[in-house]
């Protein structure tokens, strides 16, 4: 269906200032009843804001232009303007008419109510239901979405809730007016890869049985390819292009888009460069099993503690100069095993690293730690913010070269961030200058280089690109890609992104429920993957 064919919206000029800067620039853009309009990004593209800006729900924020929505019950005149509407008017079509579904729902969803009760308040509020009635529209909700034992559920508070039931909770409240059109800001992201498909198909089977229109907000180029009709490509609070999905991904126009369609993780690895001749492995384990107490319920408990294990039995190797790339969904184990190999879990069977067994004292583990370094998720959490740049990448030296004086590590410090691609001429005042100064990539540049400074042998990444955009994905990547290259650096790659794994790694573990269910080459484990739940991952992936 085409935009010109029955609008339900169409935008015209839109603007948003904050504080008299201009963050979206006039943009014009239409959705057809029961269409699939895709508005892609990246982070700071003025997307979320544009949204958000439909329903006058920015605050601070200037907005100008028009939104003309064929609201139900409108006037004989035509469209409502949503930008020039009453407050007391607008409250009206929010929820009942236009629905959102927000990004991340742990801080969407009210912590202090069961996720039956939040859905059931919409529909009091907009349907005028009485409270038991509205009760069993909830769990009618929360069943229409695939939530197990729904009446159950609804008792329940987010937080007991799993991150695919929470977002399929959200969906439930989103759709509980049947609205006629969907606001979805990343609805996906927070997700397993096979879990984000499972929300894809849900929201496009509801979106086919009420005849609704939805205006996905994301940045995930294959979410778009799967799940929507048109795309418009936003940079920089313009929009550069838009069209039919199949148009704008096989003959992209715009420079931009262009970028963004050439942003997949591309494969640049040696097949593996010893870093001393019949070096041996840089992190071996065998039978490895972390295991975590839990309280028995009922009288038991008085005399027994049960256990949740949490990776059982794994085994595995990584010789110098390679990466093992351990890909599950979350609550596969695969963080578990991370933490048990940078010696900051107990564990029980066999792990050693650069050579050495881990001790129970901690002095005894000082050689290990200078040899096994690690990078986070999130860039931003992982940096102290009260400390510059300097102090950060240096305190590794403190630790381990205590002798260094220093104009000795601060020569250490420019030459480490320089490898990274960051230097005193692209950034003037580098060190001295704080982590909330630089872009997301930039934070994890300064991560990796927080690694180096010491020379390990090994890095253990976990997630390290999932908090970023593609194109700044894909530059981190060829980074580490680098680095491995030209110091022969090992890695243990924890991810979910199956795109990720085929880019960095040689050998491959697949992780459910705390097992080893797969492994071996990469090629071979994602070119013809075995069983059952690899081949999900991966057919989840190819979209």
């Amino acid at each position: 269906m085409s935009a010109g064919t029955n609008p339900l919206l169409t935008v015209q000029g839109l603007s948003v200032a904050f504080s008299g800067k201009e963050v979206v620039h006039g943009i014009d853009f239409s959705i057809a009843a029961g269409e699939k309009l895709a508005l892609v990004g990246e982070s700071g593209s003025g997307k979320t804001v544009t949204a958000l800006s439909l329903l006058r729900l920015v605050q601070n924020a200037s907005i100008s232009g028009q939104a003309r929505f064929a609201a139900q019950g409108a006037t004989p005149k035509g469209p409502v303007d949503l930008l020039s509407l009453p407050e007391g008017e607008l409250r009206g079509i929010r929820g009942r008419d236009i629905a959102m579904i927000f990004q991340e729902p742990m801080t969407a969803l009210n912590p202090l109510f069961s996720v039956g009760d939040q859905i059931a308040e919409v529909v009091q509020l907009k349907q005028g239901l009485a409270p038991a009635e509205a009760a069993r529209v909830a769990i009618k909700l929360l069943a229409d979405t695939g939530i197990p034992e729904a009446a159950r559920r609804a008792r329940s508070f987010p937080h007991q809730l799993s991150g695919g039931q929470r977002q399929r909770a959200m969906i439930a409240m989103a759709l509980a007016c049947q609205p006629r059109l969907l606001l979805a800001d990343e609805p996906t992201t927070a997700l397993d890869v096979s879990l984000r498909g499972q929300i894809l198909d849900l929201l496009g089977d509801l979106q086919r049985r009420n005849g609704m229109a939805v205006l996905m907000i994301t940045h995930d180029l294959n979410l778009v390819r799967r799940f929507a009709d048109r795309v418009a490509i936003m940079e920089n609070g313009h929009i550069v292009e838009q069209g039919r999905v199949a148009e704008v991904f096989a003959h992209p126009q715009h420079p931009y888009t262009r970028k963004l369609i050439d942003s997949k993780p591309a494969r640049d690895v040696a097949a593996g460069v010893a870093r001393v001749p019949g070096a041996s492995s840089t992190l071996q384990a065998s039978h490895l099993r972390v295991a975590y107490p839990v309280a028995t319920p009922g009288f038991r408990g008085w005399f027994k503690r049960s256990e949740f294990v949490a990776v059982k039995d794994a085994s595995f190797n990584i010789p110098a100069g390679k990466t093992l790339g351990v890909v599950g969904e979350s609550g596969s184990g695969k963080s578990t095993l991370a933490l048990a190999s940078l010696g900051l879990l107990p564990f029980s069977g066999q792990l050693q690293a650069a050579g050495q067994a881990w001790s129970r004292q901690a002095a005894a583990n000082k050689a290990i730690r200078r040899a096994v370094q690690v990078v986070f998720q999130d860039p931003f959490s992982s940096l102290s913010p009260r400390m510059p740049v300097e102090a950060i990448v240096e305190e590794g030296l403190l630790v381990h070269e205590p002798s260094l004086d220093q104009a000795a590590r601060r020569l250490r410090v420019a030459q480490c961030l320089a490898d990274v691609g960051m230097s005193q001429a692209q950034f003037p005042g580098l060190l001295q200058r704080y982590p909330h100064e630089f872009s997301g990539g930039q934070r994890q540049r300064l991560a990796i280089a927080r690694a180096l400074i010491i020379n390990p042998s090994l890095l253990v990444l976990d997630e390290p690109t999932s908090a970023l955009d593609v194109t700044i994905q894909k530059q981190v990547l060829a980074l580490l890609q680098r680095l491995q290259r030209e110091h022969g650096l090992s890695y243990l790659l924890i991810t979910h992104d199956v795109d990720v794994i085929r880019a960095m790694a040689h050998e491959v573990l697949v992780m459910k429920d705390g097992e080893v269910v797969e492994s071996g080459s990469v090629f071979d484990v994602l070119d013809a993957p075995r069983h059952p739940y690899t081949q999900v991952l991966v057919a989840q992936a190819s979209f």
